[in-house]
């Protein structure tokens, strides 16, 4: 059966013309945030509408772009006559994608140095994930500073608490963690690099590298019997 998480409506609502978008997965949520709508959240689902604001014009270009997005990663989208198109964006990883590598090079990594060099890429102190995370905080309290807005002094003290007490205290640890790592230099118990070498005293003529053999398993005992009433 086909996922039911890769199928999105995208239509007005018939009652209060606003633009809606229903369905799918985080991938796609991504790609309508990407596109230019808005998450709503709530109990029981995720859906995501346009801005407020915007001319009826703009937000049908808005929707038809979401729907080519969308249709060009694979999704079946289901919507109004006037945002459907043919046409298929090219594709782009985007940045957080990069990011989320570091994760595989975490989970691969076969020595504490290798892990340590993942983590290296998040805590370089000038070039690394969480400095520049801290230059967007800083830009964005900024920009909050300069909007003078009712609540946007607020939001910039919010967004400077956060970046000196949260994001210092992550940077701290995971600073930490990196150089404890770096210090081990100790091979992962679990995991081994397979050089598929041949050692030359191996006697089977089918030997094709020597990693060990993996461990037996066995399977489960069954459960104990119910003991029988006693009478």
């Amino acid at each position: 059966m086909p996922r039911t998480d890769r199928f999105l409506d995208i239509r007005r609502d018939p009652h209060s013309g606003e633009l809606l978008a229903r369905g799918g997965d985080s991938e796609a949520h991504s790609v309508l945030q990407r596109a230019g709508l808005v998450a709503v959240v709530r109990v029981h689902e995720t859906y995501h509408r346009a801005p407020t604001g915007l001319a009826a014009d703009d937000e049908s270009r808005l929707a038809t772009d979401a729907v080519a997005r969308l249709r060009a990663a694979g999704y079946n989208v289901d919507c109004d006559a006037d945002f459907d198109t043919d046409a298929r964006p090219a594709g782009y990883l985007p940045l957080g994608a990069s990011v989320a590598h570091l994760a595989e090079r975490v989970r691969g990594a076969t020595t504490t140095d290798k892990a340590a060099d993942a983590l290296t890429e998040l805590t370089a102190a000038h070039d690394g994930i969480l400095a520049a995370l801290d230059e967007v905080l800083t830009a964005t309290v900024g920009l909050h500073d300069e909007l003078g807005g009712p609540s946007d002094k607020y939001i910039a003290q919010r967004l400077r608490h956060i970046a000196d007490e949260h994001l210092r205290v992550i940077h701290g640890d995971l600073s930490y963690l990196r150089n404890k790592l770096a210090d081990r230099h100790a091979p992962h118990p679990g995991r081994s690099t397979c050089t598929e070498e041949v050692p030359s005293t191996e006697q089977e003529r089918s030997a094709v590298c020597a990693c060990p053999p993996p461990p037996r398993t066995f399977p489960a005992p069954p459960p104990p019997m119910a003991a029988g009433l006693r009478r």
